[in-house]
């Protein structure tokens, strides 16, 4: 006498999700895995024309930064795959059960686009301006008696120091006669 046995057991699709729920470090192993590919890719096919003197050169610290996140990546996913887990800090008061602030997150993201779009032919005295001041207004910052102030303050002050102090030069826009 034969009789059908059904099968009680949890799909297979859903142990997967459990199993990838319960190890989603793995993630960032893969990021890590993927950055430090990239970075090794680009140091090693970095094309140097200079003298070099001694056995440090340009490649050096792309070379070891790669190298570092290889070794990271790896002895995190041995980590992850032996049990350990993430701890949460306890200082964090992050309510997970609250869904995320698109609003916030939509209109940071406009004013980084526009901040990115506008630096060419403004220059970066003006769309830095406007970044700062719009990343303070997506944050909640409700002061338009201060906040353009101290956006324009904190962007000519950065423009200063990376265009005359540091030597990086950045593109002045309109005001290049000006500053």
């Amino acid at each position: 006498m034969t009789t059908s046995t059904t099968d009680t057991s949890p799909a297979p699709a859903a142990g997967r999700r459990s199993w990838l729920r319960d190890h989603s470090e793995l993630g960032v192993c893969v990021l890590l895995l993927a950055l430090g590919v990239l970075v090794l890719t680009d140091a090693l096919t970095m094309d140097v024309d200079i003298a070099q003197r001694g056995p440090v050169g340009p490649k050096t610290v792309p070379v070891v930064v790669g190298i570092g996140l290889l070794v990271v990546a790896a002895l995190l996913a041995v980590d992850v795959l032996r049990g350990g887990r993430g701890q949460a800090e306890s200082g964090e008061d992050v309510d997970l059960s609250e869904p995320a602030d698109w609003r916030t997150v939509l209109l940071l993201t406009g004013v980084f686009l526009g901040a990115a779009v506008l630096i060419e032919p403004l220059g970066f005295p003006v769309a830095g301006a406007l970044l700062f001041w719009g990343a303070a207004f997506a944050l909640g910052s409700r002061r338009p008696d201060r906040d353009p102030l101290i956006a324009a303050v904190v962007s000519f002050v950065t423009y200063a120091v990376f265009n005359n102090l540091l030597g990086v030069p950045l593109p002045g826009g309109p005001l290049m006669g000006v500053l």
